[in-house]
């Protein structure tokens, strides 16, 4: 250890009784002889907190001439007919631009900061929160072009797969309403299918652009990890944090990606990514395909214990195979694999997600490279403190705070074994990858449910969500590049649509690749969504 005094200045707040409350807190004691000597080390450390917080902060830079904001506003209830926007602004380049997303409109997630636009992450467990910098995302998708129309709604703090929890309202699914549209990003997989933006930037922790891009029947990515730096992004667990590309068609999300992707030389997530002139022209790939319905050569591995799972609809199933034997038709290689650690997946997931989160939200990006978002950690210390706060908790993130506390107490090796059970998790995907150009697995095992009752307890909230991330939080702890996409269309089991002529929800797929292949897995994607209307499947 190295200090540069231990002389501490008159005056210097750190007293015995100081110390004392210290050592309490850490359950420990310190010799009487030696209590004066720790005090002045305390004392000195003190002098330097000080000296650091009274620095200027250093965040990355926003170009306001160049994208200024306008019309930031709240939306109104007559052009939120879903409740899927959170906040509506215009944002677009003012200079002349030639760059790949000119024309398209953009909506981001409400966790993604775009400085001097409030940021609710559809909670009131945390409020009055207004970035002072833009993402790294939003300035990629402006410098290229974009027009940010606004923010679509997060579900409470993303910690909900469905689309009822957040404080704003909820989120209809634009097929059937009364049901669940999938979180937690759940406003943009509604706007992009509803047709009110191009595309949209969501999140990614657990499955959540895979599950509202399934539940809204669009195509949502979650790339390999850091291949998107999250750089101004809320974070729930950084091993998990993805953002990822919501859009209608594969081709679009491939142009999306193309705009966004690369490192930052920030976010450390990102470090390993390649800089962003060097990144694959995906679009243009996919583009330049001689005959894009073939895939003769590829090889294709159905993950056998994906269709094990126990919450499993035999007709979601069913819908999978068909869609699986779509991909015999175009050329294409498919057998089934066994991966038997995928069934142990969902454990390993928790142990990260659950006390990592908590972790994350006690102490911000403790041991981490990139920006902090440290005014944002401050909400989070005041609220977990405030009663009147902590009663306006969603119920997972109330759970997140309780199983984190109580892992720290009992399972305090818990993080950390998930953590090596995550590289193992991995180290199985990667063997099977070495025979298969990808594999593939249901989305989700069901089609969206209903909404719980407005006064549901927290277990009837959280029972709409039993197993629905079966097949997708795996490859948050893996970093595999996922592309969820729509293959079919089922009716619902309950809710209101029961027997209603015409009611449908969609079915998705699950097309998993390589480190970096995101390439690989859009060509994959994209033959299937040429060869097959899947809303007539």
């Amino acid at each position: 250890m190295s200090v540069f005094s231990v002389d501490p200045k008159a005056g210097n707040p750190v007293t015995s009784e100081v110390l004392n409350e210290v050592c309490k807190s850490l359950g420990v004691k310190l010799k009487d002889e030696e209590h004066e000597d720790y005090r002045k080390l305390l004392a000195v450390f003190d002098e330097s907190a000080r000296e650091l917080m009274d620095m200027d902060d250093y965040a990355p830079l926003t170009d306001l001439a160049r994208f200024p904001r306008n019309d930031v506003r709240q939306t109104d209830v007559s052009e939120n007919t879903h409740g899927a926007w959170a906040w509506r602004c215009n944002i677009k380049d003012t200079q002349p631009n030639t760059g790949i997303l000119v024309g398209k409109t953009v909506c981001l997630k409400d966790m993604i900061s775009v400085k001097d636009v409030p940021m609710l992450m559809g909670t009131e467990f945390v409020s009055g929160y207004t970035p002072n910098m833009d993402a790294t995302v939003v300035t990629r998708i402006l410098e290229a072009g974009g027009h940010i129309t606004g923010k679509a709604v997060c579900e409470n703090l993303c910690y909900s797969a469905t689309s009822h929890s957040s404080s704003t309202g909820t989120v209809e699914n634009p097929h059937a309403r009364g049901y669940s549209a999938g979180g937690s990003s759940s406003g943009s997989g509604v706007l992009v299918s509803l047709g009110e933006v191009d595309m949209s930037i969501g999140a990614d922790q657990g499955g959540s652009v895979r599950i509202p891009a399934t539940n809204c029947g669009v195509v949502g990515l979650k790339p390999t990890f850091g291949l998107i730096p999250y750089t101004g992004c809320g974070s729930n667990e950084p091993t998990n944090d993805h953002l990822g590309p919501m859009t209608r068609t594969v081709l679009d999300n491939a142009l999306l990606l193309q705009a966004i992707a690369g490192t930052d030389n920030i976010d450390d997530r990102s470090f390993a990514a390649p800089y962003p002139i060097k990144i694959p022209k995906y679009y243009d790939i996919l583009q330049t395909v001689n005959e894009p319905k073939r895939l003769s050569g590829i090889k294709i591995g159905i993950i056998t214990e994906s269709l094990q799972v126990p919450v499993l609809d035999p007709r979601v199933k069913d819908c999978f195979l068909a869609a699986a034997e779509g991909f015999r038709k175009l050329g294409a290689t498919v057998e089934e694999v066994s991966i038997p650690i995928h069934k142990k997946g969902s454990t390993i997931w928790t142990g990260v997600s659950k006390t990592g989160g908590y972790l994350t939200k006690l102490h911000g990006g403790a041991g981490r490279r990139g920006h902090v978002m440290h005014e944002l950690n401050s909400l989070f210390i005041e609220a977990l403190h405030d009663p009147a706060k902590w009663d306006k908790a969603y119920v997972a993130t109330k759970n997140i705070y309780l199983n984190g506390a109580y892992a720290e107490e009992r399972y305090p090796a818990l993080l950390a074994k998930a953590t090596n059970l995550s590289r193992r998790l991995r180290d199985a995907y990667d063997s099977a990858l070495q025979s298969y150009d990808v594999l593939i697995t249901p989305t989700l095992p069901y089609v969206a449910t209903s909404h719980p009752a407005g006064d549901a307890s927290p277990l009837e909230q959280i029972r709409k969500q039993v197993g629905l991330t079966s097949n997708t939080c795996q490859f948050n702890q893996t970093g595999h590049p996922v592309l969820a996409m729509p293959i079919g269309m089922l009716s619902p089991l309950e809710g209101p649509g029961v027997g209603m002529e015409g009611v449908k929800l969609p079915v998705g797929m699950q097309v998993i690749g390589r480190w970096w292949e995101e390439a690989m897995v859009l060509r994959v994607g994209y033959a299937w969504e040429l060869g097959y209307e899947w809303k007539k499947m």
